[in-house]
């Protein structure tokens, strides 16, 4: 067999559509696209209240996680994207970058070229920004970044029940300082999703170099003396690969892939019978996520969302959104929140707030019949790691996917902590004209035992998987710091699970930036 293209991606989500439409640049280059999941065909994947389906299935491979150990054994939900743009087309398309410290931190690691200045121009290359264009923010770039157009009174009343805790209203939680409340910066252009595909794939389909295929999930990669030489389909078919092999498949799903062709921990892949092609026991290692915990609160009057999800007015939210492209179908149910200190000495922001225009949005979630709102936690910087591994040698086998939440006792700390002052902001004076009553936690939960055992019952994850495939310049990390996978030459891991640690904040825009790094890294080693 001959190879047919320079560059084979495997995953077509947010840093493999960059990456494919980066390289495709220059004409001369071929560059297949595989991508597991179907095409975005539904409307759901583009209009910014589809999200509140996305989590229920709807573009999603239908994973758990193990029993968490640490969480009386409670199994969570763990939606990881199963369609062309991955996670960028199924979020909740908030844009945020994480603290600048985040970077630099990566930076003092070893990680040169990944402190913040150096990844702030990938920023603002990716960006047309419909508010800013400055030091922070660039404008003309392929991802739409706009701000909200669909909030409610009860937001304004959110930053005022802030302020009055202390909590100052941030215009940019992207730009100098990341401190405060705000409306989020939100992956849109023109009242659509902005995902990864419609961004970066769409305008160039008029362009021969790039094969996009969709439906096409991979068995294994082939690799010979040493070499990544192309994949192989689950139908049985081999794609071979000139220059490079590039895995884009998340945090999961790229662990799991090089798992399933031999590459990784040698022990595990013995005990489920595959042969060992290369022993790389940190491939599914250093899994790191922010646990979701939320605040529920009854409203008083239809000051949210909820009464949309009945048939008679979700018709009349369509027809709204159809001849002005405003009202609920324009919303993305959580594009309000901000950033705090559970940890007052912290050298950054580590909790983040997302305020939820309705209730049971998300899988798993209960929601209010007369109407509410949600305000979510996440303590941002976990110490708390966790795995990914195989459950048998079969590929169409879910994985053991076990984020170990709350190992340490720090984060259950720092938790529980966040979840008290979202419930602080909903009981300030500003909220007691929309709210009628806390419902969850509620008044019966006390003492740290009782958040706990809460905790264990009513919490998510931020689908904000990271780490499993930790770059370093260090022989244990799987990755350097070009992002080449250290033992086997031409394979490359571009995604979420390069990152040594996880961003204080949502993921998607640092996986575009990744894309859009990676990209130049590799236009310079095959120059």
């Amino acid at each position: 067999m001959q190879a047919n293209f320079d560059f084979i991606i495997v995953g077509g989500g947010s840093a493999g559509s960059v990456v494919a439409a980066r390289l495709t640049e220059d004409p001369a280059v071929k560059v297949l696209l595989l991508e597991a999941g179907p095409r975005d065909w539904h409307p759901f994947f583009h209009v910014p209240a589809g999200f509140a389906k996305m989590t229920k299935g709807i573009g999603s491979w239908g994973w758990e996680t193990v029993p968490q150990r640490h969480m009386q054994n409670k199994v969570f939900r763990y939606t990881q994207a199963k369609v062309i743009g991955g996670g960028s087309a199924i979020n909740a398309q908030i844009y945020t970058r994480g603290n600048a410290q985040d970077y630099d931190d990566w930076r003092q690691r070893g990680c040169a070229g990944w402190g913040y200045e150096d990844v702030l121009p990938y920023f603002r290359k990716a960006e047309d920004n419909d508010t800013y264009d400055n030091r922070y923010h660039g404008k003309g770039g392929p991802l739409g970044v706009s701000q909200p157009i669909a909030p409610l009174p009860v937001c304004e009343a959110y930053f005022e029940a802030a302020a009055a805790l202390g909590i100052p209203r941030n215009p940019d939680v992207n730009g100098e300082r990341q401190d405060g409340v705000a409306y989020y910066q939100l992956t849109q252009r023109k009242a659509r999703r902005s995902s990864a595909a419609m961004a970066y794939l769409a305008p160039n389909r008029g362009r021969k170099n790039p094969t996009v295929r969709t439906g096409a999930d991979v068995r294994r990669l082939l690799v010979a003396n040493g070499r990544a030489t192309g994949v192989e389909l689950m139908t049985g078919e081999r794609l071979l690969a000139g220059v490079e092999v590039i895995l884009s498949s998340g945090a999961i799903g790229t662990p799991r892939l090089l798992q399933l062709s031999g590459i990784g921990p040698a022990a595990h892949l013995e005990s489920l019978g595959i042969p060992v092609v290369y022993d790389q026991p940190g491939v599914g290692e250093n899994l790191q996520d922010h646990l979701d915990l939320y605040c529920i609160c009854e409203l008083n009057g239809p000051y949210s969302y909820d009464r949309y999800a009945k048939p008679q007015w979700a018709a009349l939210a369509a027809l709204q959104y159809l001849f002005t492209r405003k009202g609920p179908v324009a919303s993305s149910l959580f594009e309000t929140g901000g950033f705090w200190y559970a940890d007052p000495d912290a050298r950054s922001p580590d909790i983040q707030f997302h305020l939820g225009l309705g209730t049971g949005i998300e899988h798993g979630v209960a929601s209010m019949p007369m109407g509410g709102i949600t305000l979510n936690s996440c303590y941002l910087r976990p110490r708390s790691r966790g795995t990914v591994r195989l459950q048998s040698a079969d590929p169409a086998a879910a994985p053991l996917i076990d984020p170990n939440y709350l190992q340490d006792a720090r984060d259950r700390e720092m938790s529980i902590r966040g979840l008290q002052i979202t419930q602080e902001i909903l009981a300030q004076a500003p909220m007691k004209r929309f709210i009628k009553a806390e419902r969850l936690p509620g008044p019966e939960v006390k003492t740290d035992q009782d958040y706990f055992d809460f905790i264990c019952q009513h919490s998510k994850t931020s689908h904000h998987s990271a780490g499993t495939c930790r770059m370093g310049p260090d022989a244990e990390a799987v990755v350097d710091i070009r992002l080449r996978f250290n033992g086997i030459e031409g394979l490359r891991v571009v995604d979420n699970s390069i990152m040594p640690t996880v961003i204080s904040s949502n993921t998607n825009a640092a996986a575009i930036m990744i894309g859009e790094k990676a990209s130049d890294l590799i236009r310079q080693d095959h120059a």
